[in-house]
């Protein structure tokens, strides 16, 4: 993990890699609570059996479940101290480009794409790209938008 003493050394990581997490296993049970939490049930998703048959030869985990992890992996990342909080901000771009199959193991990386200060406080912006073990192609790329505040 990185630690970053405060929002100025964050700032001068601008352009850096933060590393990345250790890898994890996506369950089946992992992916029925999220389908329970957000009522999609589509059976790609929780139908073993049926999905053995479909265009991904078994179960997959929801794109959003995937993003949902992003709190999670960053705080496996890195860590700002000196902080009174820190805000999920938003996202700017997110893609899905390939399926994270049901068992399967994931970690993110994180390039430090941007870090501002505002009125609010300070603004980073990190492009986190979530891998499948095993594969070339990304499961999730997503620029994610933070707010730290100090005082």
């Amino acid at each position: 993990m990185r630690i970053f003493a405060n929002v100025s050394e964050l700032k001068a990581a601008t352009g850096e890699h933060l590393g990345y997490t250790e890898w994890r296993e996506v369950t089946q049970e992992q992916v029925n609570l999220f389908a329970d939490a957000t009522d999609d049930h589509q059976w790609i998703h929780v139908d073993i059996e049926r999905a053995k048959e479909g265009p991904f030869g078994g179960p997959i985990a929801h794109g959003f479940l995937s993003l949902s992890l992003l709190p999670s992996f960053m705080t496996e990342l890195f860590r700002v101290d000196g902080l009174k909080m820190g805000i999920n901000y938003g996202l700017n771009k997110v893609r899905f480009p390939s399926p994270v199959p049901v068992g399967a193991k994931i970690r993110a990386g994180a390039e430090l794409l941007d870090v501002k200060g505002t009125p609010a406080g300070t603004h980073s912006s990190l492009r986190v790209t979530i891998e499948v073990q095993g594969t070339t192609k990304p499961a999730c790329v997503a620029e994610t938008l933070s707010l730290y505040v100090t005082d």
